[in-house]
């Protein structure tokens, strides 16, 4: 029963998102999507999102100072640095090198690099999460995916990335949004907007338990916490937030 209540409502849900539906099969929505609707939709995101969680971000980032490395600078690489949400947060004189599949951010970026020059920008890489080949390995002390890991391809395979360029001793630090409980209504509702919201959102995936691929990654240190963040209306109230050591 539950199982054709979900299909019932994700057809309904797909008929009125059927411009977007359409537009993809003629291979018009991606490319657009890439280019100016993602990117458009990003920053307004990312700017409430901040609001909603600045003092948790304010928790989370306050102890990056002690992953400083040995050369007296804290070397950070950011995964999938969009419009430089996460700037504001980052120690005055750490040296960030930004990555993104995706391209199309640079106004956002520019506009957040302006608003943060207590930091150094390094160099901005286009890159997957999945491959981080231009990044030496153990060459940074920290590494930082927020709302990220959610759309990856592979989470494991970031994962075992963000192992290799960190340096033994440096920390990962993450916040995501996940699946909600499976006995919920919200975890019905996230199945049911699952294949238009992943279609709409550049491949945002609701349903990922990504504790489990942390819990069950190769680092010696996990501090993980369940939060929900007050996003009204939205499918994405559940989130995990903390750091790990390698």
């Amino acid at each position: 029963m539950m199982e054709a209540s979900i299909l019932f409502f994700r057809a309904c849900l797909a008929l009125l998102a059927m411009p977007i539906y359409l537009l993809s099969f003629l291979g018009i929505w991606e490319p657009f999507c890439k280019k100016v609707f993602f990117p458009f939709f990003l920053e307004k995101l990312s700017a409430i999102h901040n609001r909603k969680t600045k003092k948790q971000k304010q928790e989370l980032f306050r102890n990056l100072p002690d992953f400083t490395g040995p050369s007296g600078e804290l070397k950070l690489l950011e995964i999938g640095t969009g419009c430089g949400a996460n700037f504001e947060f980052y120690p005055p004189g750490c040296k960030v090198t930004c990555t993104d599949i995706n391209p199309n951010f640079q106004q956002g970026l520019s506009r957040s690099m302006n608003q943060n020059q207590h930091i150094h920008y390094e160099r901005f890489l286009i890159a997957s999460g999945e491959d981080l080949h231009q990044v030496p390995s153990g060459s940074v002390d920290a590494v930082v995916c927020t709302l990220v890991l959610c759309s990856v391809q592979s989470v494991n395979s970031t994962l075992k990335e963000v192992l290799r360029v960190l340096r033994p001793g440096g920390a990962f630090y993450f916040l995501d949004h996940v699946a909600a409980d499976h006995s919920s209504w919200r975890y019905f509702w996230q199945q049911v907007c699952y294949p238009t919201w992943k279609l709409v959102f550049a491949g945002c995936c609701l349903t990922r338990e990504i504790w489990k691929n942390l819990e069950q990654a190769n680092f010696s240190e996990l501090k993980l916490q369940h939060i929900s963040v007050p996003l009204p209306w939205t499918p994405i109230k559940p989130h995990i937030i903390g750091y790990a050591v390698k």
